[in-house]
Order: C-alpha cells, then sequence, then structure tokens
C-alpha cells in the first residue's frame, strides 16, 4: 500500500529538522527527505551561538534534531531529490528520488544554499585536490603547511580562526578592505596574526596545477611575486540558494533569487512552504537558531492549510488555527 504523508519536507538541515519537530507534535504524518544529512550545520565545527548549549559540534547538533524527530514519529530519509510534481486534481504533490516517489498534501522547501565558487578555470578539476568549500571538513588535512581562505566574510574569519590551530601559515585573501565578521570572531583574529596574514584588495586570478593544486596567481603582487606556492585553498565566498525544484513548481522568487515567503513561509503555490537559508527572510543573518524558527513557523503554517484541505487526529496539547482577520 501506497504511504501518503500530511507534510514532505525536502531537505535535512536545521531548519527542515525542526519543522519536522513541529509538524509530528501537530500528529501529521511527516517525511523528511535530503541528500546531505546536516545541511551546512554539520560541516560548521563547533558551534558556540545556539541558545542552551555553551558548545556543540554542528554534526551533534544536527543529530540531536534529528534524533527527537524520530523520536516523535518523523520519518527520514537520505535520498536526493530528483523531481517535484504537483496534482492538478487535488492538494497533492509527488516527490520523485531515483528509485522511489512519495506523495504528500503539504511540501515544504528547507533546501539550504550551495556554496559559492570563484568561477576560475580549472576550479571544477581541482576541487578536492587542493581546491575546498569547507575548512571545519578539509582543513586538518593541511596540518603544517601553508594554506589560503577567500572570503572577507564571517565564515572566512572563523575558518582563519580554526585553521590557525594546524597549517603552518594561512593567508586571508579579501577583495575589499577589511573583512566583516562578528566581533568575537574578529577579536580572536587579531589575536592570530602572528600565524594569519590578511591580503587586502586582492583576488585569486587562477588556479595553477594537473593532478592537484600548486599554486594560486594572485591579482597584485604579494611579496614581490604574483605567483604564490599553496598546500591547499579554501572558498568562503558565501552561497547560493537551491531553488530549482521550487521553481519548477512555479514558486516565486525575490530580487535577490532566494525563494519569497511572507511571514508565515508560505509561498505563491498553494500548499508549498520554504523555510531555513533558502528564504531571505532576516536578510545576509543566517544562523541555526533562525533555520530552526522559520522551520516551527512553517510547520505551522503547513498544519493550519491541512486543517482546511485533509483530515487531521486532534493534538489536544495544540488549539486549532484561527482564521486570519
Amino acid at each position: 500500500m501506497e504511504t501518503h504523508y500530511d507534510l514532505i519536507i525536502i531537505g535535512s538541515g536545521v531548519a527542515g529538522l525542526s519543522a519536522g519537530v513541529y509538524a509530528s507534535r501537530y500528529r501529521m504524518k511527516v517525511l523528511i527527505i535530503g541528500e546531505v544529512f546536516g545541511g551546512e550545520t554539520a560541516s560548521a565545527g563547533n558551534i558556540e551561538n545556539y541558545p542552551g548549549v555553551k558548545s556543540i559540534d554542528g554534526f551533534e547538533l544536527a543529530s540531536l534534531i534529528k534524533e527527537q524527530a524520530i523520536a516523535l514519529g518523523v520519518e527520514v530519509k537520505n535520498q536526493k531529490v530528483e523531481k517535484v510534481e504537483r496534482n492538478n486534481t487535488k492538494h497533492c504533490f509527488t516527490v520523485h528520488t531515483k528509485d522511489a516517489a512519495f506523495n504528500g498534501n503539504t511540501l515544504l522547501f528547507a533546501v539550504g544554499t550551495e556554496r559559492r565558487r570563484l568561477g576560475l578555470p580549472n576550479e571544477k578539476e581541482l576541487t578536492g585536490k587542493g581546491v575546498h568549500y569547507c575548512v571545519t571538513c578539509d582543513g586538518p588535512v593541511y596540518s603544517g603547511e601553508t594554506i589560503v581562505i577567500v572570503g572577507g566574510g564571517d565564515a572566512s574569519v572563523k575558518g582563519a580562526n580554526l585553521a590557525a590551530e594546524y597549517a603552518k601559515k594561512v593567508y586571508l585573501i579579501i577583495r575589499g578592505k577589511d573583512v566583516t565578521a562578528e566581533a568575537i570572531n574578529l577579536e580572536q583574529l587579531k589575536k592570530l596574526r602572528s600565524k594569519v596574514e590578511i591580503i587586502a584588495e586582492t583576488e585569486v586570478k587562477e588556479l595553477i596545477g594537473k593532478e592537484r593544486l600548486e599554486k594560486i596567481v594572485l591579482s597584485k603582487p604579494l611579496n614581490g611575486s604574483t605567483d604564490l606556492v599553496i598546500g591547499g585553498l579554501f572558498v568562503e565566498v558565501g552561497a547560493l540558494p537551491n531553488v530549482s525544484l521550487a521553481q519548477s513548481l512555479g514558486v516565486e522568487l525575490d530580487e535577490r533569487g532566494y525563494i519569497k515567503v511572507d511571514n508565515t513561509m508560505k509561498t505563491n503555490v498553494d500548499g508549498v512552504f520554504a523555510a531555513g537559508d533558502t528564504v531571505n527572510h532576516f536578510g545576509a543573518f543566517k544562523q541555526d537558531i533562525t533555520a530552526a524558527a522559520l522551520g516551527a513557523v512553517a510547520a505551522t503554517t503547513a498544519y493550519g492549510d491541512h486543517k482546511i484541505h485533509g483530515e487531521l487526529c486532534e493534538y489536544h496539547g495544540v488549539p486549532r488555527m484561527l482564521p486570519t482577520r
């Protein structure tokens, strides 16, 4: 017998997992499906700004939320979603993976973002061979070596602080004049100036190497040369929202390319919601706490939508959704 879900959540990061916790407490039958468990949080390293927890590894935080969701009855599948469809004859969606299809009354996109690349020739070929996009994941491989981190935001500063623990030398290359990061991370960076050198108003122009990265070419000389021999290059220049699946259903995007939602996480398509880093609800401020909050709001709205379009057993601890004035 084919399983039908009240809510299908695409994305298993903090937003999707938190939505699953809330939706299951509303006694909705929930499926969370995602290719990369934990999203960006799983590879974030140590997290010290999540309320109630002094310090926790990102993968562990995501795992705890997943365990909570599963304990409440949520199904979690580690699969890549290849296509989503809407059944025009009823309030229903079908989510396709390579080997299966899942039907649901409502759909929530919590697919996060994808790391932005430099867009240089040879970048794809050298990815994983000296070019990386996660200092936490791959940085320790370069213990005792010289590495470069590209980017002037909080993620690059945190990456430099972490890399300084094992790298011999860290160059932080930024296009602007100054880095922009949380004060506590900037304070730590200043203490590491003997190991971390900021190269301002500079860009990486070329990646040199065949079997693996050997050196990079800078837009202006450093110590008399534009060539810089390094062990590894880490790109931390932001991310792009994953919106292709949502667009296939006719979901509108905002002016910055994020999924457009109202204050209740509704999209323009009835029965479709979005949450987490794939929406631009808090601008550039994208944290685990905001992802969790948006996921909770989206699940609550999906519950109200499902009460209209489908039968749902009463959950006595939760009041019925009041009609909007």
